[in-house]
């Protein structure tokens, strides 16, 4: 770790990738994510083998990611909730091709253009695959501008590990607050050599050509690959989820919250233990993998849980399917870039614990 810097969120995603060997950069500006593409406009052509490239449109940019990705450079682009659905097809083709990248979504409010302020509802798009088949990212959901930065350079080695896209979503407030930042040192970490990209070939060169492709037209080899994707997002499944648990051993009532959400929940979590009422917290660090244990765990002795959400109710699907029926589920949420607020969770709390006596 080195000294720290007051840094904008976008600002420190951005510097996080190029310090984690981020060659290439392609986007497109949209509100409120748009400090990373400037702050690369500027880093980039500074820094040694440095692309930073402003596509025409988000189409065009997901595109040359797919391109980016097949040569085996280390290669990101980022966007905001309606610029990510422009995205969708071309990251169904790199995820069909098994190719690694970054893609940061500073979600904001929905559905259409919305507006600008921040929200939490790009949950389905981005945990049930937005695009066209049957797919899965990792999908991982700092709660602070050093999570942020930590999470981004991590999600390269993941891309490169298991040869997949990784997102990176946060609320436009992770985007646009400013926080102390300390740059960790990134130290790579033994990979897999990319033996796959499509970096030049000749004959008797000593290797077979590349092909980069997600065509399969016999149905038998395109469920074979099918099949195959699917026994590396489980081992996804099994290796790399994360979460955050605060609180919960003796809670009678669990809050579970991601995102900047989950730091506003934190704080009505400790004025309900003021009160005398039992609350914890479980935040999901990756969205998908979905952390179903811990929820599991808690359900067999809390009352009841909270969801709380900057959207109209959409991770509290997965607490449900995780609880399976055994606790009363509950759903707060705020939408339209409204941010909820402490009081309006230590009410919902409070209401519930009434009921349950």
């Amino acid at each position: 770790m080195g000294q720290k810097m007051l840094m904008k969120g976008n600002e420190a995603i951005a510097e996080a990738a190029i310090q984690a060997g981020c060659r290439f950069f392609f986007g497109y500006p949209i509100t409120p994510q748009n400090q990373i593409p400037e702050y690369m406009s500027k880093r980039m052509p500074k820094v040694e083998g440095g692309c930073f490239l402003q596509a025409e449109s988000e189409v065009a940019a997901i595109n040359m990611v797919y391109g980016a990705a097949g040569a085996g450079a280390r290669v990101m682009t980022s966007s905001s909730s309606p610029g990510i659905s422009l995205k969708q097809e071309g990251i169904s083709y790199i995820v069909g091709a098994e190719l690694p990248c970054v893609i940061v979504n500073m979600v904001r409010g929905g559905p259409g253009l919305g507006s600008i302020q921040p929200a939490q509802s790009d949950y389905y798009q981005s945990t049930r695959g937005g695009g066209h088949g049957d797919y899965r990212m990792l999908v991982l959901a700092p709660s602070s501008v050093q999570e942020a930065v930590e999470l981004t350079q991590q999600a390269f080695d993941l891309a490169d590990k298991y040869r997949n896209p990784v997102l990176v979503m946060g609320d436009g407030l992770i985007g646009q607050m400013m926080e102390p930042v300390e740059m960790p040192e990134y130290v790579k970490p033994e990979l897999p050599e990319k033996t796959w990209a499509a970096t030049g070939w000749k004959p008797g060169c000593g290797r077979e050509r590349a092909v980069i492709n997600s065509l399969y037209i016999d149905p038998s080899v395109l469920e074979q690959h099918n099949r195959k994707l699917f026994a590396k997002y489980a081992v996804m499944e099994r290796e790399e989820c994360r979460w955050q648990e605060e609180m919960t051993d003796d809670a009678d009532f669990v809050i579970v919250a991601y995102g900047t959400t989950a730091r506003i929940a934190r704080s009505a979590m400790r004025k309900l233990r003021d009160k005398g009422i039992k609350a914890g917290l479980i935040r999901p660090i990756t969205l998908w993998p979905f952390p179903n244990a811990p929820i599991q765990k808690a359900a067999e002795h809390a009352k009841a849980f909270l969801t709380v959400e900057m959207s109209m109710g959409q991770m509290v699907d997965d607490v449900r399917l995780a609880v399976n029926g055994k606790k009363p589920v509950e759903f707060y949420g705020r939408t339209g870039g409204i941010v909820p607020t402490v009081r309006e969770i230590v009410e919902q709390i409070e209401n519930m614990a009434k009921e349950a006596k």
